[in-house]
Order: C-alpha cells, then sequence, then structure tokens
C-alpha cells in the first residue's frame, strides 16, 4: 500500500478509501450488510494497508458510523486510522435536521462522534452545497467544530466548481479552516468533474477523493442494458440506475472489458488504474462487498496503463448532464 498526503495537509493516507456505504443494515438497502457481514471486509481493509475509512451519518440512518467505528475500536488503535464522515442530508422529520446550517452541524458532528465512539474525526464533510443556508454560517461552524477538537480537517462534496470556490473565499477572508479536501462524482463514464472542478482543486491544492469510482458496479463489466445485471444491488440501485446506463456507458465500460481481457485482469480494475493514473486524484473511495472487490482494488494500484489504453479508454466518451449534486 502507498500512503499519500491528503492535499496540501501533512495528513498521510492510503492510497484507497474503503466506503462505508455498503455496511450497516440491510434494512436501509437490500444489498448493505449486516454488521456480522461488514466486519471481515473492514478486518481484511486493514490488512492490506488501507487507513482511510469514510462514511457519513445518513448511511443507515446511522448504523454505517457505528458499525465501522466498532469495527474500528476493536482492531486498531485511534491514532492508526483516518476516519472520515458526513452531514448535510436528514435522518428525521425535524426540519432543522437536515442541511448545513450552524444549528444542525454542531448536533450532527456530536451525534456522528457518539455513534462512531470517538472523540474526534480526521476529517469531516459538508455531503452537499446547502442553498438555503448562508456559507459564512457553514463555513464559521466548521472552523469552530475543528477548532473545539472534533475534526482535524474539514472537506466537502459534489457541488459546482463556483460554489467551492466561494466556500474557500469565505474561508480565507475570515481566517477560518480551509476545506482540504473535494470529495466528487468522477470515474470513467463520468467525467464531467475534468472541465472545472479537477483543475479548480489542483490549483488550490485540494486533495481528490471521488466516489464512486467504479460507477457504482457498472464498470465491473457485468451490466446488462435489458434487465440492469444479476447482482442485487445492480438490480435494486435506483440512483445507478438514474445516473447510466446510456450507450455511451455501454461502450466505454466494453472498452475497459476488452484491455482487461488483454492484460488478463478484471475490467474494474482497468477503470481504478484509469482513475488512480490522473493528476490530483488522492485515494478513490472504493466499496466492497464481495471478498474478491478488496483483492481486485488493491491489485489496480500496480496497474500503470500506457498512452494508447488512456485513449482507447477515453475516445468514445459522451458528455453528461450534472450527476450526483
Amino acid at each position: 500500500m502507498d500512503y499519500v498526503r491528503l492535499g496540501y495537509t501533512g495528513l498521510k493516507v492510503s492510497r484507497l478509501c474503503l466506503g462505508a456505504m455498503t455496511y450497516g443494515t440491510s434494512k436501509w438497502r437490500a444489498w448493505v450488510l449486516d454488521e456480522a457481514d461488514s466486519r471481515p471486509f473492514i478486518a481484511r481493509a486493514l490488512d492490506h494497508g488501507i487507513t482511510f475509512f469514510d462514511t457519513a451519518d445518513m448511511y443507515s440512518e446511522g448504523e454505517s458510523e457505528r458499525v465501522l467505528g466498532r469495527a474500528l475500536k476493536e482492531l486498531r488503535r485511534r491514532h492508526q486510522v483516518v476516519i472520515a464522515t458526513k452531514a448535510f442530508y436528514p435522518l428525521s422529520d425535524d426540519p432543522n435536521a437536515k442541511g448545513l446550517s450552524r444549528k444542525h452541524l454542531m448536533h450532527a458532528i456530536d451525534d456522528s462522534l457518539q455513534r462512531l465512539g470517538t472523540d474526534y474525526v480526521d476529517l469531516y464533510q459538508i455531503h452537499r452545497f446547502d442553498t438555503a443556508t448562508p456559507i459564512e454560517e457553514t463555513v464559521e461552524a466548521l472552523h469552530d467544530i475543528v477548532k473545539a477538537g472534533k475534526a482535524r480537517y474539514v472537506g466537502a462534496s459534489s457541488m459546482y466548481a463556483w460554489q467551492f470556490a466561494k466556500m474557500l473565499h469565505a474561508a480565507d477572508r475570515h481566517g477560518w479552516t480551509r476545506f482540504v479536501t473535494m470529495q466528487n462524482h468522477y470515474n470513467l463514464i463520468y467525467r464531467e468533474e475534468e472541465r472545472e472542478m479537477l483543475p479548480f482543486c489542483h490549483d488550490q491544492g485540494i486533495g481528490v477523493i471521488p466516489w464512486s469510482p467504479l460507477a457504482r458496479g457498472f464498470l465491473a463489466g457485468n451490466r446488462r442494458r435489458a434487465d440492469r445485471g444479476e447482482t442485487v444491488r445492480a438490480k435494486t440501485d435506483e440512483f445507478a440506475h438514474e445516473m447510466y446506463y446510456d450507450d455511451s456507458d455501454f461502450a466505454v465500460a466494453d472498452r475497459a472489458v476488452q484491455i482487461a481481457g488483454r492484460r488478463g485482469v478484471q475490467p474494474a480494475q482497468i477503470a481504478l488504474a484509469w482513475l488512480l493514473s490522473k493528476p490530483g486524484v488522492t485515494a478513490p473511495i472504493v466499496g466492497a462487498s464481495k471478498p474478491h472487490h478488496l483483492e481486485e482494488a488493491v491489485g489496480a494500484l500496480g496497474i500503470r496503463l500506457d498512452e494508447e489504453e488512456m485513449r482507447f479508454l477515453e475516445d468514445c466518451y459522451r458528455p453528461h448532464r450534472i450527476l450526483g449534486h
């Protein structure tokens, strides 16, 4: 496992981050693993040297944080892992239990810490941009969370580059804690982030930790137009159905399959190797619900695509509408 700096900070993270949306309770989503089935994946990730873990308060309505927190507490000492979580989405019908208001963020961080069983998170992220809350209110609240010792760093997730620029400007203007990461939607079949967000993050020294690096499994090469695919997630993941499954998406996925066949590896490894080769990408957030998922992700770290393979993968891409904000 390689370890790299998280953006312009001195914090070192593993080149892969294990996403914990898959762990929690199947009552939330049919494809989510319950705690007993989740634990082996977290343990195996640690065995591989993965030290960076990402979750959110809304995953399994808080159960993901509990499952991840209990596992990490039993398997490693706190300083040996980097824990990231997120807030924005509602966990109840309370009108103040959502968004990025000061009131919500102050409650949300305390609730997340309690569920995770820790005194602090290494990275606290806003899960989306909140058009209903003044930017200064959000950025100052995050600054106060850091100064209270409840988070070491703060990050953001999917939004427009101009919105992120305004948030960074507010932090700089007031001397508040600056965002150090962008967790955005970026993969081989969704590359709209290359237009503005990625160049902006590179300019500002922001670490990029893409979500859905395999397009929610689409780039594994086993999706079908007719019936979506064989897995429970392929058939029931409505979010993925809304974002992918265009003809051009299948064309790109098919090319990953072709290169994988030539190299004797898996299509998912080709897609992940492509992403890891992109400047500014710090640590893709990978999911794992089957034993081979982790092995393949770690194996992708050793794959280097040549220029001809990169062009072959990229030249049939077609622009998409903005997805994932």
